[in-house]
């Protein structure tokens, strides 16, 4: 059922979808399983099949009633009036849908408001658990450090385990569950695995023992979404822990239009289902916002200010709901990091720059969170770095400066894990992933099914970190 997730291009029956928006979801799987019994075409049969999958996670992630949403709101912020909802909702500020014609917004809508919004954050009645949306003194230490020295080069050490909630364990079952570990390219060097283990719960204490090699699968070192894939028998209680370390050498560089060669290399400019498609409104809006430039850097340069410049910052439901998501981004102009990778990717291609995606976790020192980018081509400088969630935050501090690095450069604290949006892992996943596109949680499934990302938990912890001297690395030209 992976290579189903194409058939999101294939449109879904307005009856059905009108049925969906109004928040019945029971009725309009009913409605699906009727239509299946007609006949159909097959590929209407596999949109909605898939349609059947989206459908059973889309409530779950909505927990918030308008009463309920109001009452956090009043309970968080300093006189805090209903109107202010009904704008903020007007506005599409705040993420919400329809249950049973009845408004509910996402279980996170009131982080990524005061994330966001520093005009709410500032009427916190506690601060101390959102940091300011404005501050980022950390990275302009950063910044002003690889412009002066050229770069910076970053050594890891990091644990990350998945455990299976109680209600979802199985005893004695076989079970496949993935980890991401970087992907050994681009800007990552010496990577070792340093311990595959499985632990055991009894009477409250947690014991460890080393994976046997039959248990465990380590993807080749360049493979496009690299996981630890331990295939072993399940009991309850266990949980499953992969430690491993790893260098990023970033380069400063400051790109010139000048400097941009003839002849730039026909690569990554195809268009991939069902997300990096070419529509006539992206088509216009990409030739809008490039005109007639026919520079390739200034090309991305152009889509980068724009999107950094219009993009809200807003999570979002998982990508599995959402059927084409750049279009998303371009016509709500919200988005998160990945949404927005995505958009900046599509329009690239369109326009005729190469791009691609790259993801994993972004690791400071103090914290460690799930994050996606994207890089793009430019002879001679070979591939380049945009990071448009870190720019679109820097333009709304009004830090010029933080905005036109992530143009071109990226910070060392990443851990890329994928290589390639919408790869399947290795060893393949029998049923439907949890995230079909990318992988940052990880993935576990039994043999009969996927889990949901309730029915598991993942830690990534940072054990250590320091820095080191950089190898300043020839132009980065891999696929080209």
């Amino acid at each position: 059922m992976y290579s189903d997730v194409e058939s999101l291009s294939v449109p879904l029956p307005e009856d059905i979808e009108k049925v969906k928006w109004y928040g019945d979801f029971a009725q309009a799987a009913k409605m699906i399983d009727l239509r299946l019994k007609t006949d159909i075409p097959e590929a209407l049969k596999k949109r909605l099949r898939y349609e059947k999958e989206i459908l059973s996670r889309i409530p779950a992630q909505y927990s918030y009633s308008w009463q309920d949403a109001l009452k956090l709101l009043q309970e968080k912020l300093i006189d805090f009036k209903e109107e202010e909802l009904t704008r903020l909702w007007e506005e599409n500020a705040a993420e919400w849908i329809y249950i049973k014609g009845q408004i509910h917004f996402k279980d996170d809508f009131f982080n990524n408001l005061v994330k966001t919004r520093s005009w709410l954050w500032e009427r916190l009645k506690d601060r101390t658990q959102y940091p300011s949306p404005m501050e980022n003194e950390f990275l302009h230490q950063v910044i002003g450090k690889m412009k002066v020295q050229g770069g910076m080069a970053c050594r890891f050490h990091v644990k990350s385990t998945l455990r299976i909630q109680k209600e979802a364990e199985r005893e004695n079952e076989a079970v496949k569950v993935y980890l991401p570990v970087p992907v050994e390219y681009a800007q990552v060097k010496n990577f070792r695995l340093l311990s595959v283990k499985i632990g055991s719960a009894s009477d409250g204490q947690e014991t460890w023992r080393n994976a046997n090699p039959e248990e465990y699968t380590l993807s080749d070192a360049q493979y496009p979404q690299r996981t630890l894939c331990f295939h072993t028998i399940h009991h309850v209680g266990q949980t499953y822990s992969v430690e491993y370390s790893y260098e990023t050498h970033m380069n400063y560089v400051d790109p010139k239009a000048e400097a941009v060669l003839d002849g730039q290399p026909a690569m990554y400019l195809e268009e991939q289902l069902p997300h990096i498609r070419f529509t006539p409104y992206l088509k216009e809006i990409t030739a809008e916002i490039v005109g007639d430039e026919k520079n390739p850097l200034e090309k991305a340069r152009k889509i980068y200010k724009y999107l950094t410049s219009h993009i809200m910052y807003s999570f979002v439901r998982s990508y599995i709901t959402i059927p084409q998501i750049p279009d998303y981004v371009a016509s709500g102009w919200k988005g998160d990091c990945g949404f927005q990778a995505l958009l900046f990717i599509t329009m690239c291609r369109i326009a005729k720059v190469p791009a691609r995606w790259q993801s994993g976790l972004y690791m400071k020192p103090d914290s460690v969170g799930s994050h996606d980018w994207a890089q793009f081509y430019v002879a001679p400088y070979g591939w380049l770095f945009a990071d448009v969630s870190f720019g679109g935050s820097a333009y709304r501090a009004g830090d010029e400066e933080r905005r036109a690095f992530y143009f071109g450069n990226l910070d060392p604290y990443r851990m890329p894990a994928v290589s390639q949006f919408q790869h399947p892992l290795y060893p393949s996943m029998k049923w439907n992933r949890n995230d079909p596109y990318d992988n940052q949680a990880g993935e576990a499934e039994y043999e009969d099914r996927s889990l949901r990302s309730e029915e598991y938990e993942t830690e990534h912890e940072l054990v250590e970190f320091e820095e080191i001297e950089r190898t300043k690395a020839v132009v980065n030209k891999e696929n080209a």
